[in-house]
């Protein structure tokens, strides 16, 4: 298991399969392509799995605080290694705004340096700025330990 990158250097490129709820209503499955997101701000939120107390507290406060991620102009995808049906299940659950991201294999879960056994991935953030540069970095336990929006839009108002 490699470190993976840290700040200042840019954020591996990665293609993913995802869904996201429509606003009109239904969902929409696509690929998301970290790349196709250069020019804007990107909260990459890699939690263990749909469902769990823990990634529902934390998801569930991004939703819920979404407006903070809004009002820096940044884009969130959350990724974790369940499939994109589970994923589809949870955002009709908890009316999720944001993409949900598929690493079924958790190639880019290694590719970051975040990959865990048991659990697959370590609770992480990554803020990658509008360049593509990874601006900050934070890897958590499993436990439900990670960054509110607040402290996360802190840091993306800063950036380019």
């Amino acid at each position: 298991m490699s470190s993976g990158p840290d700040v200042g250097d840019l954020a591996p490129d990665f293609t993913l399969p995802g869904v996201q709820r429509r606003l009109e209503g239904g969902h929409e499955r696509r690929d998301y392509t970290l790349s196709s997101y250069r020019g804007q701000k990107v909260v990459l939120a890699f939690y263990p799995g749909d469902f769990t107390p823990g990634c529902t507290k934390q998801m569930c406060t991004y939703r819920d605080n979404f407006d903070e991620f809004q009002g820096v102009a940044a884009t969130v995808l959350g990724i974790s290694p369940q499939d994109v049906d589970s994923h589809e299940r949870w955002i009709e659950k908890q009316g999720f705004q944001f993409p949900l991201l598929a690493d079924t294999e958790k190639e880019v879960a290694q590719l970051y340096g975040i990959a865990a056994p048991l659990v697959g991935v370590k609770r992480s953030i990554f803020l990658v700025d509008t360049d593509g540069v990874i601006r900050y970095r934070y890897s958590g336990t499993v436990k439900a330990i990670f960054k509110t929006p607040k402290s996360l839009a802190g840091i993306l108002g800063g950036l380019d």
